[in-house]
């Protein structure tokens, strides 16, 4: 039998790598004779090079501007001619120097230098991944990077932030890198907010990065300026495009300037590391994270995984560190069994501290179950 193991990282205990290792030692304790493949998954967001990484890519480390203007050494994964580049990885919320907020400061232009160093590779396609951004600076940080000019009233270029674009009074995009026409960017983008208003990066995002009332307001009204400006440079009103909010307003940018396709995360991955042709021949694929809830029926990765593994008639066990799903709500998201490890260990802190102790002992129990079509959802 064969068994395609694919969690997500169990936030704060494992990585998605670390989980799935778990979870396949315990199986082939319990069945030697199994073929168990590790194949760790994200959703677009933190993770996702680690994902890439894990199928086979190869790690580029390139230094960028982190999102306060210090260096930072980020890592993307490449393959061929094709490149998975994380924000979170050189300008997201962990890379705050001491972990402060700067909602009105913080940039993407060490988004856009890595994705130039992706260029320079020889990358013709490059997935970016935006979760986790510190910043609500509508993806302009990003295209100055990329060789836009973003200037004020007095010809001089507005300061990297959110807050800077109040002073945007041009955009010259002449000097954008001119390999960006030729090459395919995808952005892994799972909400639907447009750029502008109470739906808003500012607005639903910005508390998120320590914006206050006041600061919302102020970033709005900037990335109102800015959208207004690249409107007319570009011809094109994105501002209400779906998705054009995600990230700070990192989406815009991104449609705008890169002309990227936005497509949801969970997609993304599966395809970058192959799940459908490790799914050839699988008799279960065994999914997880941290908390299973109905976040997790919005698009994150372990719904996509028993989406993609249902339409091939692959049946699918999942592992979360808490479930609060019912049970026809598991059964519906495509889950054949499910198992909390609440069950295992009631206590959250010391669930999460013995983890991998809890994930191995759960590949143990999957390999002596009923590893088949039609389980009833089980111990969740």
């Amino acid at each position: 039998m064969r068994v395609v193991v694919a969690p997500d990282k169990f936030k704060g205990s494992l990585t998605a790598a670390q989980a799935a290792a778990a979870i396949a030692a315990g199986l082939r304790q319990q069945r030697p004779d199994l073929d168990v493949v590790e194949l760790p998954v994200a959703d677009g967001g933190d993770g996702t090079v680690a994902a890439a990484l894990a199928a086979g890519f190869a790690p580029v480390q390139v230094t960028g501007t982190g999102p306060t203007g210090e260096p930072v050494l980020a890592t993307f994964a490449r393959s061929g001619a094709t490149a998975v580049i994380e924000l979170a990885e050189v300008t997201g919320l962990r890379r705050l120097p001491g972990g402060v907020l700067a909602p009105l400061a913080a940039s993407t232009y060490g988004v856009g230098e890595v994705i130039a160093a992706a260029l320079d590779a020889g990358a013709a396609t490059i997935v970016l991944g935006i979760g986790g951004s510190s910043s609500t600076d509508g993806g302009a940080g990003m295209v100055t990077a990329l060789g836009a000019r973003l200037t004020g009233a007095s010809g001089r270029p507005v300061r990297l932030g959110g807050a800077g674009l109040v002073e945007l009074a041009n955009v010259d995009a002449s000097g954008l890198d001119p390999r960006l026409a030729g090459a395919e960017v995808f952005v892994a983008c799972d909400v639907d907010n447009p750029l502008l208003g109470a739906s808003g990066a500012a607005a639903v995002f910005g508390p998120q990065k320590g914006a206050t009332a006041s600061d919302i307001v102020l970033l709005d009204r900037a990335l109102g300026r800015w959208a207004e400006l690249t409107a007319s440079v570009t011809g094109r009103d994105l501002a209400g495009a779906p998705g054009a909010g995600a990230a700070g307003g990192t989406g815009f940018a991104a449609l705008a300037y890169l002309g990227a396709r936005l497509v949801p995360g969970i997609d993304l991955v599966l395809d970058l590391i192959g799940f459908d042709a490790a799914l050839a021949g699988a008799d279960l694929v065994i999914t997880g994270e941290g908390s299973l809830d109905r976040q997790t029926l919005g698009g994150k990765a372990p719904f996509g995984v028993a989406r993609a593994a249902t339409r091939r008639g692959v049946p699918v066990a999942v592992v979360a560190g808490r479930i609060s799903l019912s049970a026809a709500e598991l059964a519906m998201a495509g889950f054949s069994i499910a198992y909390d490890l609440v069950d295992l260990e009631p206590d959250d802190a010391a669930s999460m501290a013995a983890a991998w102790v809890l994930l191995e002992q759960v590949g143990v129990m999957i390999g002596s179950g009923p590893l088949a079509p039609g389980s009833s959802p089980g111990p969740a």
